[in-house]
């Protein structure tokens, strides 16, 4: 495991070197680019406006909550207080997208999409998923 170093200021107010996992570093790095996480909920909600008025209890509120549940898994499992269970959440998280991209196309299928915005949303998806799948490789594979 690499370890980074980033200056920090103690209680003493004198400054020092402090040693960083580098899977923290991926964190504020996939964190920095979260706005994919956020573009895809957006997405989503405008998509999903055109949506026939019988599906607002159906595939529209499944396909949103989905989409809200990706960046909220992420952030929940970063305020946990061990690896274990962020990974436990990213895995939700990736769940969540997994679901997000299934009921895409169904709704291609139902014709609730035009075809730009499936590629435009399974775009998005895939970045979330390849920053997700990189923080999860990047966090450390120990069991407590």
């Amino acid at each position: 495991m690499t370890l980074v170093t980033f200056m920090t200021t103690g209680n003493n107010g004198k400054s020092h070197a402090c040693p960083v996992f580098q899977w923290w570093s991926d964190l504020i790095a996939t964190w920095s680019r979260g706005r994919n996480q956020m573009e895809l909920v957006l997405q989503v909600y405008q998509c999903t406006q055109a949506f026939p008025k019988v599906e607002t209890y159906g595939l529209v509120s499944q396909l949103r909550r989905a989409a809200v549940s990706v960046p909220s898994n992420i952030a929940e499992g970063q305020a946990r207080l061990s690896t274990g269970e962020f990974k436990q959440f990213l895995g939700h998280a990736r769940g969540s997208l997994m679901e997000v991209e299934t009921q895409i196309l169904v709704a291609e299928e139902l014709g609730y999409l035009k075809s730009d915005q499936i590629v435009a949303l399974l775009n998005r998806a895939g970045e979330v998923g390849r920053l997700l799948n990189g923080l999860l490789r990047s966090l450390p594979n120990r069991r407590i």
